[in-house]
């Protein structure tokens, strides 16, 4: 050994100076290069956004009851005059993962209701959890003093591609509530009569959620479980009533994405 190298033993409380200041620079090294890789993981993580559901939080709703394409209420905005943007439009959906049988739906339809739920929402998409056996259709409610009908625009046919998400949990219910991870729980829901909606991400980063129905405005909800949480494109006509936006198509049209 030449008589420069330093020779270290371990049960003393000082390394020699060469190798200490080794050490410490392997440390700093490693603790840098650690930071940094987390950083980076931190950047490439897909963004969650916001999603609301006020759980525990129950509170008094009025509006008209609507049954199609789904259930929802139509509620008018304080401060806005009669037309199609001063109405903005609830889903409704039953505890758990469960939709409002038609029945039930159709004999409310058209009626001013008053009803006790949880707000879920995100972004422009609000839903109300409607706690059982709480709509009461409004005793002095005649069709006179009706809200003013909503307006349906058609936009035309166009092809969308984006993913099926059952709407409860992707609002809010669960987050992020979307992909294969979740497909399982977006097909019980949707199987079990809540909205099914073809979700789609804009480059700038804003959503279109497009509520999905048959080519006749009928639900389709057993019929595009195979496609839950699956990258898909929609060829269908495009409506606009009120704040919703619809897809009619005959979900045997639907073409699966293959990458």
């Amino acid at each position: 050994m030449k008589s420069e190298d330093e020779f270290y033993v371990g049960w003393e409380n000082r390394a020699p100076i060469a190798t200490g200041k080794f050490l410490r620079k392997t440390v700093v090294l490693l603790l840098g290069t650690t930071l940094a890789v987390g950083v980076s993981l931190a950047i490439a993580q897909r963004t969650i956004k916001s999603s609301v559901f006020e759980w525990g939080q129950i509170k008094s709703f009025s509006g008209i009851f609507q049954s199609e394409p789904y259930p929802h209420l139509l509620v008018k905005r304080p401060g806005t005059s009669n037309g199609q943007h001063s109405l903005s439009s609830y889903y409704l959906v039953k505890p758990f993962k469960f939709g409002f049988k038609a029945e039930s739906a159709n004999q409310l339809d058209g009626q001013e209701v008053n009803l006790k739920g949880t707000l879920i929402y995100r972004e422009n998409q609000t839903m109300i959890e409607v706690v059982d056996k709480s709509i009461q259709p409004t005793p002095s409610f005649s069709a006179n003093q009706s809200l003013p009908p909503v307006e349906k625009t058609n936009l035309g046919r166009q092809t969308w591609a984006g993913e099926i998400v059952d709407s409860k949990c992707y609002l809010g219910v669960m987050n992020p509530g979307q992909f294969i991870p979740h497909r399982a729980c977006a097909i019980r829901c949707i199987s079990g009569g809540i909205p099914p909606v073809l979700l789609v991400q804009q480059p700038d980063g804003d959503s279109l959620y497009f509520l999905l129905v048959s080519e006749d405005g009928h639900p389709v909800n057993q019929r595009v479980l195979n496609l839950v949480a699956e990258p898909v494109e929609i060829t269908g006509e495009v409506e606009r009533q009120g704040d919703l936006l619809i897809l009619r198509a005959d979900p045997a049209t639907y073409r699966r994405i293959t990458h």
